[in-house]
């Protein structure tokens, strides 16, 4: 299997901005287990501009351009370097690309970027994808991260984008609000009804909400790749996803 692995700025670090050391250095150690299994794994991960505000000790995230992307200059170099160390333990290499928009709708760049992966991939390389905060100008300039990841998985022709979140998955209501609602496992189709169940943006740090893992879903179906939503406090829930187990809520890509 090929799967894309997207890891939120929620799930990646603590509230303070500070990387969760603990569940980092399992999400590592999953993914190089299923590399050595025969998976070939791609890591989409945010958390550059968090890590750099916990790494400056700001109190909370910047809301001017600039500091964002100072933010991200430091953040990205933290976090490139914890990738590094966590997967090298596991005899991994990482190769890091960083994105804009223009990588993706430029056809000669967008050429450039899918020749890279394919031979990454071939070179048994783990690479590690963000936006290029540093320079992007508009907050994830193709969306954001849970587009990001879609945009990976329908260029590296993947069989399934596993996205880790705050969530379990997708719910019949909001179930911080309201205690009947109940997880759905399976979405063929992502009717009306579907599209009205999408909250808005999640936790300070993070940019995401179930409406951009909805849109990341449609890009990912209709390219005929598998898209999954599930919680990323459990980085061993991989496993049986690997393994085919029913696991958060399957979005099915049209075959």
């Amino acid at each position: 299997m090929r799967m894309v692995v997207k890891i939120g700025t929620s799930t990646l670090t603590h509230g303070t901005g500070k990387l969760n050391i603990r569940r980092v250095e399992q999400l590592c150690k999953v993914m190089s287990d299923l590399k050595n299994a025969g998976h070939e794994m791609v890591l989409v991960s945010s958390g550059a501009i968090a890590m750099g505000v916990g790494k400056l000790n700001l109190l909370h995230k910047p809301s001017d351009m600039p500091t964002k992307q100072a933010a991200a200059a430091i953040g990205q170099c933290e976090l490139m370097y914890i990738y590094d160390k966590l997967f090298s333990e596991y005899h991994h290499t990482v190769a890091q690309i960083l994105l804009t928009g223009s990588d993706v709708e430029d056809p000669q760049r967008h050429q450039n970027f899918q020749n890279t992966m394919f031979r990454l991939l071939e070179l048994g390389a783990l690479p590690v994808i963000n936006e290029n905060d540093t320079v992007a100008t508009a907050e994830i300039a193709v969306g954001d991260n849970d587009t990001l990841g879609a945009i990976v998985a329908v260029n590296v022709h993947a069989d399934l984008l596993v996205l880790m979140s705050d969530i379990e998955g997708l719910y019949t209501a909001d179930p911080h609000k309201d205690p009947t609602a109940t997880l759905i496992p399976r979405v063929e189709t992502l009717t009306p009804e579907i599209w009205a169940l999408a909250g808005g943006s999640g936790s300070e740090l993070g940019t995401g909400g179930m409406v951009t893992k909805l849109k990341a879903a449609q890009l990912c179906m209709d390219a005929g790749c598998d898209m999954l939503i599930t919680n990323g406090v459990r980085p061993k829930d991989l496993y049986r996803i690997a393994d085919g187990e029913a696991v958060g809520t399957r979005f099915v890509g049209k075959r």
